[in-house]
């Protein structure tokens, strides 16, 4: 085993999880890469068995130090399912909720005790999740109570763009009313901080006001005068290269076309929107503030097409891809 690995954890197995997880493992540049899939191996054969993803030998091992990693064979840490054989895809179901949640629990702890570096998670389906009895908004929630992380923020990331998030899950009403400076201070450190850790030596952040031309000096708001302002120049007093309050209809486009290195969106359609445009396919979902590197394909399950061959697989093997160059 080499200095590295990282999980890859299933998601719900009833969406296209399972199959995009072989795809991008099984061929290029990923195949032999120090990655072990936690998931269900029975579904797994399942999806192989309907010829929609590439030959390869999926292999059993009980603990990562098993794992010898060669082209053509994916190893798999089995976490079975309650009833494999009842697994409808394209289904929401209890038992699949709950699979997508003992997946990310064990990755955590192989994480936690230094077995794996990173963790790469397949899509997992919230109303499956919450009917399984597990009660959280997704991953990035999930994972920071399994690790007791009090201060975390998504990141999208792209080649040419890559956004974090004030806020994400949360009714936009509610957002106006609990919009602080210590949040605001926070997420403008671990831009900075993740900046740093994936390579960027002075990282130039932007940040999105909350209202239209970043309030035009309070005649649309006043979010940015009292809020916002205040807080970039504290982090400017702190050494952090930050930009703004910015106008959100330019500044996804400037830092798209390299002004800057990362956007701070206030909430979640600010910056998924503009990220989803431009690099749907190809878009990569970071938890920042977490004791190890968490990437995940930037999409849902798409029932819709589950088992149907027709998923496509760029976007978990770039999250993979990234796991193991930051991991």
């Amino acid at each position: 085993m080499g200095s590295k690995t990282i999980a890859v954890t299933m998601g719900d197995p009833a969406g296209i999880s399972p199959e995009i997880i072989i795809k991008a493992l099984a061929g290029g540049s990923l195949s032999g890469a120090p990655a072990v899939v936690i998931g269900c191996l029975h579904t797994l054969r399942r999806v192989q068995a309907l010829g929609i993803v590439p030959a390869v030998e999926l292999r059993e091992i009980q603990q990562v130090s098993e794992a010898q990693f060669t082209p053509g064979v994916i190893h798999v840490l089995n976490e079975l399912l309650a009833d494999p054989e009842a697994l409808v895809p394209g289904k929401v179901q209890p038992q699949a909720g709950d699979l997508a949640y003992r997946c990310i629990k064990r990755a955590t702890d192989l994480a936690l005790a230094g077995e794996v570096q990173a963790i790469a998670t397949a899509p997992l389906n919230k109303e499956a999740l919450h009917s399984a009895g597990h009660l959280y908004p997704g991953h990035t929630e999930l994972l920071a109570k399994l690790t007791n992380t009090r201060d975390y923020a998504m990141v999208l990331y792209t080649d040419t763009l890559k956004v974090i998030h004030v806020t994400t899950h949360i009714a936009l009403r509610k957002f106006l009313d609990t919009l602080n400076r210590d949040r605001v201070e926070t997420v403008i450190g671990m831009a900075d901080t993740f900046l740093r850790r994936v390579g960027f030596d002075h990282p130039r952040i932007a940040v999105a006001g909350v209202n239209p031309h970043a309030g035009e000096n309070g005649l649309f708001g006043d979010e940015e005068i009292k809020i916002l302002t205040p807080s970039i120049e504290a982090m400017k007093a702190k050494g952090i290269d930050v930009y703004g309050p910015c106008a959100p209809d330019t500044v996804f486009l400037q830092a798209n076309e390299g002004r800057y290195d990362m956007v701070v969106a206030m909430y979640h359609d600010q910056g998924h929107i503009p990220l989803k445009l431009l690099g749907f396919h190809d878009g990569v979902n970071i938890t920042a503030g977490l004791p190890f590197i968490r990437t995940s394909a930037d999409h849902g399950t798409a029932f819709d097409i589950a088992w149907t061959g027709k998923a496509k697989s760029e976007s978990m093997g770039i999250s993979i891809e990234l796991a193991l160059k930051l991991a």
